[in-house]
């Protein structure tokens, strides 16, 4: 095998949309679809995976289902998750779930020493607006620094292209299509036409070891990197399943801050030097348990919406159950009661 990176190619990037309304629902390979009318054939029933322990997702998990590829929302009844593997799926899908628990990740952190932070966070590094004579510079001196071919390269317009390495760090798995010719990501976000076909989607794991060259502008944002990402694995997932973390060593601890979907990662990579210990860039889940509202379409929202109105009515007939049948037995017990 080849030591040579791989890189991807980023020129000109079309600005990121937002999802429109209706996305293609992508169903897992090994999933039996039944046609209304159809009677089901025992010999196709899918065999569910064997080794996962679901249990309720935690209360500040907001991410897409490892099956179907929706959105997991709810305030009481969110969805399961894999105590091993962190599979993570609508309560709709358990049945479907057909990739085999894998166990425990290690992907080789170090827990005690890292901390997630918050986006606003102060890093100790500035990022300052350069002019044209401090961005060459800098480009001088990072390129004196590196001991690759990886240089960054000055461009007329004031513009700068280089060299970002992403690691990728995912616990869970991946979708990609088991059709021949997979879909864009831009075909993933458009909504379905009458009589369009549901797409399948078959589940697999990353190595934990899997890096990634990437050949940027400095105008290129990281949503756009995490979307190049997985337009090179021919992944169909959400792309907001997923976030870019910057990692830094410093003082003997690991910190970890993800950026926001506008930070230009070649920008801080030329800010920090080429060395790794300083600054890096990872994939993650982006498990943070916050959600941008902001990202989702109309529809979208209107939908959550209805799904908060259900499970709030739903949840409030459960308690006014508790509490009737709680009074029913007291006055029952009174009723029982000799006078006097």
């Amino acid at each position: 095998m080849s030591a040579d990176p791989e890189l991807i190619e980023l020129r000109e990037l079309a600005p990121v949309r937002r999802a429109r309304p209706g996305r293609t629902r992508l169903e897992r390979a090994n999933a039996l679809r039944i046609a209304p009318g159809t009677a089901r054939n025992p010999a196709r029933q899918p065999v569910p995976g064997r080794g996962h322990r679901f249990q309720p997702a935690g209360p500040t998990t907001h991410t897409w289902c490892d099956l179907c590829g929706d959105f997991i929302w709810g305030v009481v009844r969110k969805g399961l998750q894999c105590a091993h593997c962190k599979f993570t799926c609508h309560y709709r899908c358990r049945a479907l779930v057909c990739l085999d628990c894998c166990g425990p990740r290690d992907l080789g952190w170090e827990p005690a020493l890292e901390r997630d932070t918050n986006v606003d966070e102060p890093v100790e590094w500035e990022t300052p607006d350069l002019s044209q004579a401090e961005t060459e510079q800098k480009i001088k001196e990072y390129n004196g620094q590196v001991n690759s071919n990886l240089f960054m390269s000055l461009n007329k317009d004031g513009s700068y292209t280089g060299f970002i390495k992403v690691q990728l760090k995912l616990v869970r798995p991946v979708s990609v299509p088991s059709s021949k010719k997979p879909p864009t990501l831009q075909d993933a976000r458009r909504g379905p036409g009458r009589g369009t076909a549901v797409r399948r989607r078959t589940s697999f794991y990353l190595p934990k070891d899997a890096v990634k060259h990437l050949h940027v502008l400095s105008r290129t944002r990281a949503r756009e990197v995490i979307e190049a990402l997985l337009r090179k694995f021919l992944v169909v997932d959400d792309p907001r399943k997923f976030a870019l973390f910057e990692r830094a060593e410093r003082h003997g601890q690991v910190y970890l801050r993800k950026l926001s979907d506008d930070e230009q990662p070649l920008r801080l990579r030329l800010l920090a030097g080429p060395s790794e210990k300083a600054l890096s860039f990872v994939l993650k889940e982006n498990d943070s348990g916050e959600v941008n509202w902001d990202a989702f379409s109309m529809p979208e929202l209107h939908n959550f919406l209805r799904i908060l109105q259900r499970e709030e009515e739903e949840h409030l007939r459960q308690i006014l159950k508790k509490y009737s049948y709680c009074r029913q037995k007291i006055q029952e017990a009174l009723h029982a009661c000799p006078l006097g």
